[in-house]
């Protein structure tokens, strides 16, 4: 199975300059594990990836989503009230001069991005201060807004889509895949008629026991689509056990009360075939798609069950994160963890990026994590970031 970096050599044949960028992303990654975690006692001088939730709301509902799915933290009137804490774009444009120098890759997320007001000058102002910048969205604003995406050059697009029409829609709302189709066809139709190639558009995936039997059938069509990636992503998960490990670890290591693993805590993972997965996997790896087909994590075939089935086990370990990305929520607040974001460093609002990313809570985080059994916190065992950047355990 393929990793992330299997999209760099198609990015080299078609766009140098932007498979250097992010070339040098994963070079910050591996540097703050070779250098900053081993010798800089809790700080780290590397920041080669940043997330951005810029908003709390979204006008869909899939299932599996641990902010506004069936156990979501994001729903309703909370939801509604948190919207009013959106940060306006001039905090974004000075967080973006500071952090400007160390031109880290951008990824844009929410709830639906599309939903925040300020969306296309906020993209203007990274790109234009040297920023990479890639929007995670659930492609359903595509179509109507397809000319200016091309027009402004935006450098990539993360589409979520899980499955085949009727699939997906009883996931993420009737409709929905065929809005997102629409939006493909309606960017590349634009792509043609301005001379570009930008966006870069990809798939993403996330495997769950409603969805996973009709994964070649979303790849197959897939095809069509004009796509640079497709990303399978086994999912997040958790289970009463885990929830209770990680919030007591967080109460009595980090002062810290959280909420938001139980939001993973799901059950989709439930009844999932890993011999069947790993065998629909494999048909898909093997088809000429046109793009690179990624899965997170790539595992060996016989542990695909041990994924889903003892979600105490961990196949990841050894968490980068913290020495190399960080998190900024719609409110100001700055984390480490994308999905986890009850550990809060401290606010763009009150105090400057970097007296932040180093400040004391970052350096006690960083600390706590790096002795941690196998460098994880009990809840890690099946988070997406640690997945993507930790080090795989010998035999998975």
């Amino acid at each position: 199975m393929k990793t992330n970096i299997s999209i760099v050599p198609e990015l080299l044949r078609e766009d140098p300059q932007l498979a250097y960028r992010i070339l040098r992303a994963f070079a910050a990654q591996k540097k703050s594990m070779l250098v900053d975690r081993n010798l800089y006692g809790g700080k780290s001088h590397e920041l080669g990836l940043m997330y951005f939730r810029l908003t709390p709301l979204c006008n869909l509902r899939c299932v599996m989503c641990g902010q506004r799915g069936d156990k979501g933290v994001l729903k309703g009137a909370f939801a509604a009230a948190e919207s009013k804490k959106v940060l306006p774009l001039d905090a974004y444009k000075r967080l973006v001069d500071e952090v400007a120098v160390k031109k880290p890759v951008v990824y844009l997320w929410g709830g639906e991005p599309f939903l925040y007001p300020d969306l296309f000058p906020l993209v203007d102002y990274m790109m234009e201060s040297g920023l990479t910048v890639s929007v995670n969205t659930n492609g359903t604003y595509l179509a109507e807004k397809a000319e200016e995406i091309v027009r402004h050059k935006w450098h990539a697009l993360f589409v979520s889509l899980d499955g085949f029409e009727e699939t997906n829609d009883r996931i993420r709302g009737d409709g929905s895949y065929r809005r997102v189709v629409e939006g493909f066809a309606a960017i590349n139709r634009e792509k043609k008629r301005q001379g570009s190639h930008f966006p870069y558009m990809g798939i993403v995936t996330t495997v769950n026991n409603l969805n996973y039997k009709d994964l070649y059938r979303l790849a197959d069509a897939a095809r069509e689509f004009g796509l640079a990636w497709h990303i399978f992503n086994l999912g997040t998960y958790s289970n009463d056990a885990i929830v209770a490990r990680h919030k007591e670890f967080m109460r009595t290591r980090l002062d810290t009360e959280i909420k938001c693993l139980e939001a993973y805590n799901t059950g989709y993972n439930e009844g999932i075939d890993g011999a069947e997965l790993h065998g629909i996997l494999e048909k898909i790896h093997a088809m000429d798609a046109g793009h690179p087909i990624i899965t997170v994590p790539a595992l060996e075939p016989d542990k695909i069950d041990i994924y889903y089935g003892d979600l105490e086990h961990p196949v990841r370990r050894t968490c980068s994160v913290p020495w190399s990305q960080a998190n900024i929520d719609y409110n100001g607040n700055v984390h480490f963890c994308a999905d986890y974001p009850d550990y809060v460093l401290g606010n763009i609002l009150e105090k400057p990026f970097f007296e932040i990313f180093n400040g004391e809570k970052a350096i006690r985080f960083r600390r706590e994590l790096k002795a941690a059994p196998n460098g994880n916190f009990p809840g890690c065992v099946r988070c997406y970031q640690n997945m993507l950047c930790g080090k795989r355990l010998k035999g998975f």
